[in-house]
């Protein structure tokens, strides 16, 4: 029976019964060592059992911190059979955690979402519980995977509880963002209820009650002390006198037991069969574990021998001596059938420099890499390096090190393993390596400029072959710090160095405002990159490249190549397991989408990047998504979003927000703050993302309503030099409805209308069509204004765009249409859907089976079903086949 933990009981009672419901979840529980964690799982495990749910567990192990999968394999492991099931991909990457496919996989994406169809499937038996204790200490590869299916769950009818030390989850397990559940100290009466049922005395629980401070463990382990004569306890922090007494105990055992639970501590896995072989090499055997068994440390439970709390396994291996620890760990590395377990083991010996030791733990290493265990790779590498011999070469594995730690998202170790990497004589391929590390870190701490200037300095100390990459970095970096001053040095660099990138100089001709020579030179150059796009990319240059080409293209307008360029980009971050990247692959993508009309998609990549980039602590690109989420709320006229998003941004540069915040308020009529909110900036990229965001035709829009066109002449000038007739179609119809605006020619409107046919931007279209029409209102040709607005009207309704919805809807009404309730709210059939529920509709509806659209949008199948059923209705149809004759778009 568990005392002071009715609340805590209740919680995780509605979280079983609600899987059992079809309403699945998952719940990390937290609290100090000692405090009642293991035991409120071992309560969970029966009353799941009453209610009938197959159980799964997986123990996180202290000393498989750093062995990539580790914690995966015991959940993979008892259920091999059931991976024929799956989707061939998806049961390779699972095989390939075991050892046994056919190559290690490279998309921790793909392995998430394994294990989220294995336990779909396992749930198809019977609703299922999976718990997992010890989280603090389970690797980061499985913690990833294991945090991917948690964050996926809907109606597979599982429920997933985690449970982890206060502070060592905080400091480094990726189980943040989960649903909290913080275990407290007992009170005074439930502490002395639990030591009555144990028999302890009225005189002993007072004093027992005050030295434990309310911890579960501590209350037992103290009252038994008492009861065993020992008074005595130190000065120390609670959980520290818990250890204190179990190293008491194991202190009086004998010399050979002593050393059985120092092995058992070691290999830490539970195999017996492991354990043993280790035993027999430093003479000792199972015979030795009895008195350990009899004093209540050990225990067997299910044909596993483990201790009976993880502190006493603790206890057993800090207070061995450095010697026989050292030992121990040696005989464990030398009977393990699996290279990955002994290099677990060879990291424990801490050895002097060993070159044989350090080409082990590279190579271990490198098996991390290829299965996108990124963060494990990191780790492997370091202790590579830390008892490598040469200098250079410890240097170069220190710096793949740091390359590995910023792949999983790590920047602060990414950035201590750089700096030590940089205090060695350093290869001219790993300083480039490092200077794209520390570029990284100082974009995540919102310098862009000093990243751009780190890569311009250590372009010059690289080699010929690794500069281009860097220097196209660092103009990529100085275009979104808009500093001109750096995107023309890193153009001249490379054009010096006899590989000028058309990317780098047409950004740089954009930043002397000469874009009538610019604009050509980025689309010819984007063509290239589009039809190259097939190849993998597989190099740095390439990779920035690419990354460069995406900002040109939705910097110059073409929403095609951007929207092309993004999406291979997000499909390169995934397919690599690339998770410090990928945020800024959804930024571009989820930008795009936003302009595109594609709303739904957009705030399903914004989601996702804020996620991801909230987990490896990016802040510098929250804030850029924060903006993108703005510009949305600013176009549905959402004011109470937009302010909260700019409350909420974590950091100083709100440039994308502010400039949300000019259409807001000219959507709803407060034409004098949108005109005042931005200033026009003078030059460079900050001038150009003013112009393509079209901040300067809102605000051309907001003057003429003030009746004061004459403040912003200045402003059409800019945008007429933006849109020579090598622009984008929708560059040149904001051009031209911006000119019609101010002169009130009908011939710039026509001439816009025909340049939008051209284009993809919905919104932009409906405004230009929302002017045409008031204008011919005004003009009295009543019959020829109500079709361009009821075009703008149906536009707005579909893009959810509020006040722009009103206002075409009163010009509507003004022309003599009566608009019956039903055509106010009518809209396509799409609109009825929820973001995930369309894009499962449009697969279903494209020929594809449940599983197929579970793999691409990382769902279970039954989820996938789950969202099938609730679309139906609203769509008015009862079949699949039904979907294919309906407006999905």
């Amino acid at each position: 029976m568990l005392y002071g933990r009715a609340g805590e009981q209740r919680r995780l009672d509605e979280l079983v019964t609600g899987a059992i419901a079809g309403r699945s979840g998952a719940v990390l529980v937290r609290g100090e060592a000692g405090i009642g964690k293991t035991a409120l799982l071992d309560w969970l495990a029966d009353r799941a059992s009453e209610l009938g749910m197959r159980l799964v567990r997986v123990r996180g192990i202290e000393h498989e911190a750093d062995l990539a999968f580790a914690g995966l394999l015991q959940l993979v492991w008892p259920f091999q059979r059931r991976l024929a099931k799956l989707p061939e991909a998806q049961a390779d990457a699972l095989r390939s955690v075991l050892g046994s496919g056919r190559d290690r996989g490279t998309d921790r994406f793909l392995t998430g979402l394994a294990v989220l169809t294995l336990l779909a499937d396992l749930a198809e038996d019977g609703p299922l519980l999976c718990l997992v204790d010890d989280a603090q200490w389970v690797d980061q590869a499985s913690a990833e995977a294991l945090l991917f299916a948690a964050r996926r769950l809907e109606a597979e009818r599982i429920a997933i509880v985690l449970a982890g030390r206060d502070g060592a989850v905080e400091d480094g397990s990726a189980f943040g963002g989960l649903t909290e559940l913080r275990l407290s100290r007992l009170g005074h009466e439930d502490s002395a209820r639990l030591l009555r049922v144990r028999g302890h005395s009225v005189a002993a629980r007072s004093r027992v009650i005050a030295e434990s401070l309310g911890n579960p463990l501590a209350l037992i382990e103290f009252a038994d002390a008492r009861r065993d004569g020992n008074h005595d306890h130190p000065p120390l922090p609670v959980a520290d006198r818990v250890l204190a007494r179990f190293s008491t105990q194991i202190a009086q055992l004998p010399e050979r037991t002593r050393l059985m639970t120092l092995i058992m501590a070691a290999e830490a896995r539970g195999d017996l069969r492991h354990q043993m072989r280790a035993a027999e090499r430093l003479g000792a055997g199972v015979a030795d574990l009895g008195e350990a068994e009899t004093a209540g440390l050990i225990q067997m439970i299910d044909g596993v021998l483990s201790f009976r709390h993880p502190l006493i396994a603790s206890a057993s291996y800090q207070n061995a001596p450095l010697a026989q620890r050292i030992a121990v760990h040696r005989a464990l590395a030398d009977v393990a059938e699996d290279p990955d377990c002994r290099a677990r083991h060879l990291v424990a010996l801490m050895p002097d420099p060993d070159a044989g030791i350090a080409d082990e733990l590279a190579e271990a290493g490198e098996r991390a890499r290829a299965s996108a265990a990124y963060g494990a790779a990191a780790r492997l590498y370091e202790h590579a390096a830390r008892v490598s011999p040469a200098n250079r070469q410890r240097a170069s594995r220190l710096a793949t090190a740091s390359t590995m730690a910023l792949a999983a998202g790590r920047f602060a170790l990414a950035d201590r393993l750089a700096a030590q990497a940089g205090r060695r004589p350093v290869e001219p391929a790993d300083r480039a390596a490092l200077a794209r590390v520390r570029a990284a870190v100082l974009v995540d701490d919102d310098d862009l400029r000093g990243a751009a200037r780190h890569l311009l300095d250590e372009a010059r100390r690289t080699t010929a072959e690794a500069a281009p990459a860097l220097l196209l970095a660092a103009a990529h970096h100085g275009w979104l710090a808009c500093d001109a001053s750096l995107v023309r040095a890193a153009a001249t660099r490379l054009t010096a160095l006899g590989r000028a990138e058309t990317l780098a100089q047409g950004l740089a001709e954009l930043c002397d405002g000469d874009y009538a020579r610019a604009l050509p030179t980025l689309t010819e150059s984007l063509r290239k990159h589009l039809a190259s796009l097939s190849e993998a990319a597989e190099d740095d240059h390439l990779h920035s490249v690419r990354q460069l080409a995406a900002t040109s293209a939705f910097a110059i307008g073409d929403d095609a190549a951007a929207l092309a360029l993004a999406s291979a980009e997000v499909s390169r971050c995934r397919d690599g397991g690339l998770i410090g990247e990928l945020p800024q692959a959804l930024e571009t993508l989820s930008q795009v989408q936003a302009v595109l009309g594609h709303h739904r998609e957009a705030r399903a990549a914004i989601a996702e990047g804020k996620e991801v980039a909230g987990d490896t602590g990016q802040r510098h690109r929250l804030t850029r998504l924060y903006g993108v989420e703005a510009r949305l709320a600013a176009v549905e006229g959402d004011e109470e979003h937009c302010r909260r998003l700019v409350e909420e941004a974590p950091r100083r540069s709100l440039g994308g927000i502010e400039r949300a915040l000019v259409l807001l308020d000219l959507g709803l009529g407060r034409y004098s703050s949108a005109l005042e909110r931005v200033v026009p900036p003078r030059h460079g990229p900050e001038r150009v993302t003013w112009l393509c965001t079209s901040v300067a035709a809102d605000q051309i829009e907001a003057a003429v309503r003030l009746g004061t066109p004459e403040a912003v002449e200045v402003h059409l000038l800019s945008l007429d030099a933006w849109a020579p007739p090598v622009a984008e179609p929708w560059v040149r119809a904001v051009a031209s409805r911006c000119r019609a605006l101010l002169s009130g020619r009908e011939e710039d409107y026509t001439r816009a209308l025909r340049l939008h046919a051209e284009d993809g931007r919905p919104f932009e279209r409906a405004r230009t069509e929302l002017l045409y029409g008031e204008w011919l209102r005004r003009c009295r040709r009543r019959g020829e204004a109500r079709n361009p607005l009821r075009s703008a009207l149906a536009t707005f309704d579909r893009l959810h765009a509020d006040p722009w919805t009103h206002r075409a809807r009163a010009e509507l009404e003004l022309t003599g249409e009566t608009i019956t309730a039903a055509q106010a709210t009518a809209g396509k059939p799409a609109d009825r859907l929820t973001p995930q529920e369309l894009q499962v509709v449009r697969l279903a509806a494209g020929g594809n089976s449940s599983r197929q659209i579970a793999a691409q949008l990382f769902l279970s199948p039954r989820t996938v079903e789950h969202h099938l059923y609730k679309a139906y209705p609203k769509l008015g149809v009862g079949s699949r086949r039904e979907l294919a004759g309906l407006d999905l778009t």
